[in-house]
């Protein structure tokens, strides 16, 4: 039976029907837990399914143009081999993929995307590309020296540069853990800003693409990207009555990157 890489490296299209939480902490306590539709595969080689396509519009779709650079301006797996090789990570031989919110019905918008450098089933880096709702983009590389595979223990530390949330102060750090198995996927990412921050967690299975499954999450979670805008600025109107300080957006940062 192939590995993951390996399958992801063939053409193979995975789904990970995940369950996301975010726990708020400091003077104002909020929490949330949803499921959520994520999927994982190989840009430079996956292959279309009957609900599925690349770059055409389809019940569920993947567009190189979502993920890589700017937004709507990507340049998909080319961009993350870009990255990586600039960070000293040699990329021949490796098979980078990512983990994403598909695009439903043409629609699209996820908070954060991941893309994997795996040399086998050996997580070497995660660039985790962030997006607010705010049209603006921003990218954390995460890998440990030498780029040493990452284990569920590993713990990777990136200085907060990027306006997210409205209600939080652009300051503190993240703390990145990532759990990736054949069958199962996992984050966790903490803010921490003095007594302040959350702590946001994203897991799931990974299994077959299927159609009936694309079909039954439509039924289950109808809307895609405009169901999540519409969670994110309800648990924002939650946020604004129990009394959270709106903060107004500043310029994206300069740097794509932070390494």
């Amino acid at each position: 039976m192939r590995g993951l890489a390996a399958s992801l490296a063939a053409g193979e299209v995975r789904r990970i029907p995940a369950q996301t939480t975010h726990a708020r902490r400091g003077g104002i306590r909020h929490a949330f837990r949803y499921h959520v539709d994520y999927m994982i595969l190989c840009p430079e080689t996956a292959r279309p399914r009957q609900l599925f396509s690349i770059d055409r519009l389809n019940l569920a779709s993947f567009h190189s143009r979502d993920h890589g650079g700017p937004r709507g301006q990507g340049r998909g797996a080319a961009w993350a081999r870009e990255v990586l090789g600039e960070a000293g990570l040699d990329t021949a031989g490796l098979t980078i993929a990512l983990i994403t919110q598909p695009r439903l019905l043409g629609l699209w918008f996820t908070p954060v995307s991941f893309w994997l450098a795996l040399c086998g089933d050996d997580l070497l880096a995660v660039i985790a590309e962030v997006n607010n709702t705010f049209g603006h983009r921003h990218s954390y590389l995460c890998h440990l020296p030498d780029f040493a595979p990452i284990t569920p223990q590993d713990e990777m530390v990136a200085q907060k540069v990027f306006y997210v949330s409205p209600f939080q102060r652009i300051a503190g750090s993240y703390r990145f853990h990532f759990d990736l198995r054949p069958d199962r996927f996992g984050v966790r990412i903490a803010q921490i800003d003095g007594a302040e921050g959350l702590i946001a967690t994203m897991t799931g299975p990974i299994t077959p693409l299927r159609s009936r499954d694309l079909l039954a999450s439509l039924i289950r979670r109808p809307g895609g990207a405009a169901r999540v805008l519409t969670l994110i600025f309800w648990n924002a109107l939650r946020l604004r009555l129990k009394g959270a300080r709106y903060q107004s957006p500043p310029p994206p940062p300069a740097q794509e990157i932070s390494r």
